[in-house]
């Protein structure tokens, strides 16, 4: 088989065996045809069942130049995951990238916003337009329920159970989770989905997603970052935000008024809580007052 082969072979893996979404299974996909692209480049023909560590040495060391210690990182976490596949259905014996070190890498915390500033973003938002009212109702979303931008343009009518208090959420590897709503999210959810979204002309295979373009179809991930980006400029936010911001401000203001982490883990999607930690910024003021509030001995 010639690389194109094997990469398709473990599409279809990723896919069917581990459940992965589209879009981690299409970034996998692009760090290996990267190692395509510079043996080509570098006049190399070798297979994936026979190409060296010296070879892959070699790639990264030209890749370094490109990209960041992080992407870095994710390239070298990514071409593991292929070549443990190539171990595991016995093309090959060994993982060329065994011994290769991955470059550290800080953890690097996005930017907060204050509830001052969340207020401003969906005060900004224009009702008078068409789309006035699904905007809102979609940064209410963001932030209260703490979702990811491709969990909020796949949210569907069905997983709605309001009369429970909660919403139903497919997250990465469509693993699902159920997520409270607040009261103020719910009513805003209802006003655009009863009010606006039976008005669009709904196209085919987009009748059970909540939230719909112009021309009733599915909204994409690139239109949330530029509603987003909009509004940050129309109210001078001196902050580069996207709609992660919200996710992890609904994490940070949630473990500032005293939520646990173990519960933010859950409603995030979090497999592990070392990931959680990374979301939740917590500054050394906030530190204090828990330890001073919480601590057995603080009075001693």
């Amino acid at each position: 088989m010639d690389w194109k082969s094997y990469i398709k072979s473990y599409q279809s893996y990723l896919r069917i065996e581990r459940g992965l979404s589209k879009n981690t299974i299409d970034n996998y996909t692009f760090d290996i045809e990267r190692v395509l692209t510079f043996l080509e480049a570098s006049s190399m023909e070798v297979s994936p069942v026979k190409i060296s560590e010296e070879t892959l040495q070699q790639f990264i060391y030209s890749v370094s130049k490109e990209v960041n210690a992080r992407s870095q990182a994710r390239i070298i976490s990514g071409l593991k995951s292929f070549f443990s596949y190539l171990i595991f259905e016995d093309y090959r014996n060994d993982n060329p990238l065994e011994l290769i070190e991955t470059p550290k890498t800080g953890r690097k915390l996005p930017d907060t916003l204050a509830l001052s500033e969340i207020d401003a973003l969906i005060d900004a938002v224009d009702l008078s337009l068409p789309e006035g009212e699904r905007n809102r109702a979609m940064l209410e979303t963001l932030y209260g329920c703490g979702l990811r931008v491709s969990e909020l343009v796949t949210l569907k009518i069905s997983d709605l159970f309001f009369d429970e208090g909660f919403i139903k959420i497919t997250g990465k590897g469509n693993k699902q989770r159920f997520v409270p709503i607040g009261n103020l999210t719910r009513k805003y959810i209802e006003i655009y989905k009863n009010s606006v979204r039976p008005h669009l002309n709904i196209q085919k295979g987009a009748e059970d997603t909540l939230f719909l373009n112009r021309r009733g179809k599915q909204l994409t991930r690139a239109m949330i970052f530029t509603i987003i980006k909009n509004l940050a400029d129309k109210i001078n936010l001196n902050k580069t935000i996207s709609p992660h911001t919200f996710r992890h401000s609904f994490a940070t203001h949630l473990l500032e008024n005293g939520a646990d982490l173990r519960s933010i883990q859950l409603m995030l999607g979090h497999e592990s809580i070392t990931t959680t930690e990374i979301y939740v910024h917590l500054d050394r003021k906030h530190l204090t007052q828990v330890m001073h509030a919480f601590h057995p001995r603080k009075n001693s």
